[in-house]
């Protein structure tokens, strides 16, 4: 009799194992996820705080940032350090400059890639694997390797102290954009592209009206890295332009620096900086869905 009724609770027990072991798992996963959670936020804590540190000392008297230990929260918010930054330098002319550098350098950038792209993509012609293996190994070459040939060619021709130099090489393509596009128009179905020529559709007609309209994040993707690029570089400017009106915003902070011999006015200088963030930061956010698309697109398709 007790051999029958051991025999009738197995499955109770097994059950009851199995809950057992399923509940353990379940809170050991919870675990992992409370202590990814916390690793995550002590990171981001520790990311944001030279960030923090430079908004509170924009707004901090010079004293304040040169007192030990440091002061997290001014006594006074001085508002007037983004005010005075106007009348130090011509700061409104510096972002002038980089909003005319940033929107040329985003017009060649998506020009010139996506029609080289497409090529690379859809477009059949002897050696185009090989072209399209040498462009990429351009991204190995450094940027300081063509610097004085570059600045030789430009002297020749008249073009220094002008945003010829750093505006029209974009026209003539980027290796990483190109390489952005092609993998995006590879992804794109080729029945799109039959449907097209049976329909009386020439090259040309099929890249502007079926590809780009269906390349917004791709588009979006490449428009926020030129921006960025051309907004915060500070290389070329300092290469090839000469006179302060000239400047871009990157270049301005630079003479920011050494506008009251040798002496930084920090809360000013952060200030500065603050305002050149802030447009990098809003075209981020505004396009971050397209962003993030593009960039998993490129990243799957072959």
């Amino acid at each position: 009799m007790s051999v029958t009724h051991r025999t009738a609770d197995a499955p109770a027990i097994a059950r009851a194992k199995a809950v057992h072991r399923h509940a353990g798992m379940k809170t050991l996963r919870r675990i992992q996820v409370g202590f990814t959670y916390v690793t995550l936020l002590i990171g981001a804590i520790a990311l944001m705080v030279p960030f923090f540190w430079m908004v509170s000392t924009s707004l901090k008297t010079l004293d304040e940032v040169q007192s030990w230990p440091i002061v997290w929260i001014p006594s006074k918010l001085m508002w007037t350090n983004y005010i005075d930054v106007f009348d130090k330098i011509p700061f409104a002319r510096y972002i002038s400059n980089s909003v005319v550098l940033a929107a040329g350098g985003i017009v060649g950038s998506l020009f010139s890639a996506s029609v080289v792209g497409f090529g690379f993509a859809r477009l059949r012609f002897p050696g185009r694997n090989f072209l399209f293996f040498v462009m990429l190994t351009t991204l190995m070459l450094p940027t300081w390797v063509v610097i004085v040939p570059h600045f030789m060619m430009f002297n020749a021709i008249g073009w220094l102290d002008t945003f010829l130099p750093i505006i029209v090489p974009a026209f003539f393509g980027n290796a990483f954009f190109i390489f952005l596009f092609r993998q995006y128009f590879m992804g794109i179905p080729r029945e799109l592209e039959d449907a097209a020529r049976i329909d009386g559709c020439n090259t040309y007609q099929i890249f502007s009206q079926i590809f780009l309209p269906m390349s917004k994040p791709i588009i979006a993707t490449v428009a926020i890295f030129a921006f960025f690029y051309y907004w915060n570089d500070l290389l070329y400017p300092l290469v090839y332009l000469q006179s302060q009106l000239n400047f871009p915003i990157s270049l301005g902070m630079r003479m920011f620096q050494t506008a009251h011999w040798g002496d930084t006015d920090y809360p000013r200088l952060m200030a500065t900086a603050i305002m050149s963030l802030l447009p990098c930061v809003v075209l981020f956010f505004s396009f971050q869905r397209l962003y993030i698309q593009g960039v998993v697109i490129t990243g799957v398709e072959k």
